[in-house]
């Protein structure tokens, strides 16, 4: 994708993309993230038991190096021109995810603290009404609260959660996780102007933070051959290269459909596993299936609409 491009040309307001079949184009952009993260957990299994400190510090720097090229082409200049609330929303948002989210991986059990950290495409569609342009409508919600279900049914495999009180800090942790991807989602939108070649800089410095934090409260695995294949395909894939395509969807495209379309990504990671035989197949996914699509259906019913009314009016006349 051309990031210079990305810089909003007259007409087009903060709220994303003018043009309706930009914003789509940007839309299926930014859902190619959600087929990225949906590897997430098959390779993150394939790199043993490296600590995850140390692995995000890996991955990310992958990913900051594949992007780093044409970020450079861009000239320090458009890097040392960002505003600094550009560079906070970009490093706060990667690394301050990763950061809460093993933190509440630490502090609670991984199914709880998971299910409550997957609030963060819900809170997407939430959020997006305050932003210019956008109204938040009841399809919208239903959509991505049928989504939820489907995630809730994927965690807990039908067996409910109890949450306990000595891992509250956990959940806090989860609570935040949430929080900080939703927003740093929604709030991305506010920076038009800053082109995605500047994420793998974002890349780059949650890589050295996440390598601070590694020395700090962990002990230095060493990968072996597979796991450095691993590694690489996580910087990538779900760990660097989706979010570059995240950037632009949630810049440029449908950010509340984008939120719904999220919940995808535990129901392809879950079928991933399950046709590498290292999950196996049930009820639950089944019906994840339904709702998650349904959900997804269902939120993207005026994005549909307007797809059918443009195909009917024809091409416009030059």
């Amino acid at each position: 994708m051309d990031a210079q491009a990305e810089v909003v040309a007259p007409g087009n307001e903060p709220g994303g993309t003018t043009h309706p079949g930009r914003r789509l184009r940007a839309t299926g952009i930014g859902a190619l993230a959600v087929l990225l993260w949906a590897s997430l957990a098959l390779f993150t299994t394939l790199t043993g038991r490296i600590p995850p400190f140390q692995l995000t510090a890996m991955a990310f720097a992958v990913g900051g190096v594949i992007g780093l090229p044409r970020a450079v082409r861009g000239g320090a200049g458009l890097a040392r021109g960002l505003p600094g609330g550009a560079w906070l929303l970009g490093i706060g948002g990667l690394f301050g995810y990763h950061f809460f989210y093993f933190l509440a991986l630490r502090n609670a059990p991984a199914v709880d603290a998971g299910l409550i950290a997957y609030l963060w495409p819900l809170l997407i569609v939430v959020f997006s009404a305050l932003l210019p342009g956008e109204k938040l409508r009841w399809w919208h919600m239903s959509g991505a609260v049928l989504g939820l279900g489907g995630t809730f049914l994927l965690v807990t495999g039908g067996q409910g959660v109890q949450l306990r009180g000595e891992f509250l800090l956990g959940y806090v942790a989860a609570v935040v996780c949430a929080l900080v991807w939703s927003a740093y989602s929604v709030a991305n939108r506010r920076y038009p102007q800053v082109p995605t070649d500047m994420v793998a800089f974002f890349c780059l410095a949650t890589a050295v933070l996440a390598m601070v934090c590694h020395l700090l409260f962990e002990t230095t695995v060493r990968p072996d051959g597979w796991q450095w294949l691993a590694v690489l395909a996580l910087g990538l894939g779900p760990v660097g290269g989706a979010f570059y395509v995240w950037d632009h969807g949630t810049k440029h495209g449908d950010i509340r459909l984008l939120g719904t379309l999220s919940y995808f990504a535990p129901l392809l990671s879950t079928t991933l596993l399950i046709a590498t035989g290292r999950a196996d197949a049930s009820w639950p996914v089944a019906v994840a299936c339904v709702l998650v699509a349904g959900g997804a259906m269902l939120a993207s019913a005026d994005t549909l609409r307007s797809a059918r009314r443009r195909r009917r009016a024809g091409p416009r006349p030059s």
